[in-house]
């Protein structure tokens, strides 16, 4: 730590890193950007020209041997995610991984008690939890203004044209539930404050045997229902809508809103549309500033890694019943 700031490393050269985490890091008031790694020193220094990030390593292992850095952010594809979280707890670095935090419940679970035995923090890095929308979103249902919830719907699809990319690989933990329905899930589970006891899915599968698209419905306690629909195979959409007894509130943009001002749409019988405005934000800012200052001030993150587990749970239900040929399958306790 150096000023007041932590000192971040990237494993990986993910373009979620060039495009939004990286930029949010050097950004943040709390944080640098020191370090990052690849596979090849030569991918690792043209990443690092190319972002401005002073130092550059030819191996994930050397950047977590660099005592300089605090903590590291980890883009790699999901089947790696739990090896390199527990090499760097192991090394002593307190780690925010990528959505999904691991391909199964156990896997964070094992991640997590890693993290606590080498006291580092973990966190699994759904960025638009820390939006203030959602949090708006939370507050007014909170305060009844949808009445009692009945319904929950989600969406998050969109278009891959390359074969080859890695979200269509079984080895790598592709698959649009792991991708994008991760969120349609942890967005339910957050709204509906609940745990599902059933779900229900259907997918259609490529020939490399990950779901190129799924629909599925959670069933909570007291009679919530949530639907989403994810895929990587069609036009990109991205919303969420609470249906309650009184009125509906709806977000579009719901993950990725940019930074920009974005509203939540409230619709009740006989009257107009009414928006409510928040102000434009960085969420990948807000994120990284919030781990950091757990970083420094000791404090637990506001979403632990058996968060991540739950999430994981429901996930897995899904798969069961989607390969069951939409049978439905029992949330795991």
């Amino acid at each position: 730590m150096r000023d007041g700031k932590i000192q971040w490393g990237v494993i990986g050269t993910a373009n979620i890193g060039r495009r939004a985490v990286n930029p949010a890091i050097k950004a943040s008031a709390n944080g640098e950007l020191l370090a990052v790694a690849s596979r090849t020193a030569e991918a690792a220094a043209d990443f690092a020209a190319d972002g401005g990030i002073p130092r550059h390593y030819g191996s994930y292992a050397a950047l977590l041997e660099d005592p300089d850095i605090d903590a590291v952010y980890i883009p790699l594809p999901n089947s790696l995610h739990r090896e390199w979280t527990i090499r760097a707890a192991e090394a002593g670095k307190h780690v925010l991984c990528e959505k999904p935090l691991a391909l199964t419940a156990a896997e964070c679970r094992e991640m997590s008690e890693a993290a606590a035995r080498h006291g580092v923090h973990l966190m699994e890095a759904f960025m638009y939890r820390f939006h203030p929308r959602i949090a708006r979103l939370g507050e007014m249902l909170a305060a009844g203004a949808a009445g009692e919830i009945r319904m929950i719907q989600s969406v998050f699809t969109f278009r891959l044209t390359r074969p080859d990319n890695i979200r269509f690989s079984a080895a790598l933990g592709g698959g649009a539930l792991l991708d994008v329905g991760c969120y349609c899930v942890n967005v339910s589970r957050t709204l509906a404050g609940a745990e599902p006891v059933e779900v229900q899915a259907f997918a259609n599968w490529t020939d490399s045997g990950v779901d190129a698209m799924m629909s599925g419905t959670l069933r909570f306690p007291g009679g919530v229902l949530a639907s989403f629909e994810c895929g990587l195979d069609s036009k990109r959409r991205e919303s969420v809508e609470v249906g309650g007894t009184e009125a509906s509130l709806r977000i579009e943009d719901a993950f990725l809103p940019g930074t920009g001002d974005v509203g939540i749409e409230e619709r009740r019988d006989g009257a107009a549309p009414v928006r409510h405005v928040i102000g434009g934000t960085d969420e990948y800012r807000h994120m990284v500033e919030h781990f950091a200052d757990c970083v420094l001030t000791g404090a637990p993150p506001r979403y632990p890694a058996d968060e991540a587990a739950r999430n994981m749970r429901v996930i897995e239900a899904l798969y069961a019943s989607a390969r069951n040929g939409g049978r439905p399958a029992d949330v795991a306790d």
